[in-house]
């Protein structure tokens, strides 16, 4: 797979009103790039923050088998309503992935919840409750993948797209945050680079990380 690569930011379904003013999902053609490369028809597919459904979607048109958590009940809901197997997305918290009884899965992706060092609240639990600070943050996503680790097929992969950010408050170094947190639990097989035609947080594009059980 080549290290970089040129998308836009386009969606090809508008979210119902009540979701409009927080889209922050990525293009149903990364999931596209991603499954192409890296799986077959019947693989099984996870994201452990489905948000709106696009990995889940995508993998069901494309003939994979979606499985997901999200914690927010609201999205858990409108996710749901769209997939052919509504069954196959828990609302909960992936914190508790261990708890779930998921099937062994062949590869995943997502986009984590960003958080930046100075952020009050936790966005692993839909920021309803305040958080421990961005260390534990990045703790409780090395957990999450240390988790996933036990129920990776040999040969699996997991791609998280995230981005450094750079706001009001400075910058936060949230993508090799991520790698440097995740890489004590799984094998870090380097990055793809995603040039956006647009994309926020300061930047025009954002880091696939691709990682693997340990050998």
């Amino acid at each position: 797979m080549k290290t970089y690569m040129l998308l836009k930011k386009a969606h090809r379904f508008a979210l119902p009103p009540e979701f409009q003013h927080y889209d922050v999902r990525y293009p149903e053609s990364l999931v596209e790039r991603f499954l192409r490369e890296f799986t077959q028809a019947g693989d099984i597919v996870f994201d452990p923050f489905a948000g709106y459904g696009t990995t889940l979607l995508v993998a069901e048109e494309m003939g994979r088998v979606p499985f997901g958590i999200e914690f927010d009940e609201r999205r858990a809901r409108y996710v749901r309503s769209r997939l052919r197997h509504p069954e196959n997305l828990i609302h909960g918290d992936s914190r508790q992935l261990s708890s779930y009884n998921l099937a062994a899965f062949d590869f995943s992706i997502t986009s984590p919840p960003y958080m930046s060092r100075h952020d009050p609240e936790n966005p692993l639990a839909a920021c309803t409750t305040g958080g421990s600070g961005y260390a534990a943050y990045l703790q409780d996503l090395r957990n999450i993948y240390e988790q996933m680790g036990q129920i990776m097929k040999p040969g699996a992969r997991a791609v998280i797209e995230v981005s450094n950010l750079k706001l009001w408050d400075g910058l936060t170094t949230l993508a090799w945050d991520v790698a440097g947190a995740i890489s004590q639990v799984l094998h870090f097989e380097g990055e793809v680079i995603v040039g956006w035609d647009s994309y926020g947080y300061g930047y025009d594009h954002s880091y696939c990380l691709v990682f693997a059980q340990p050998a």
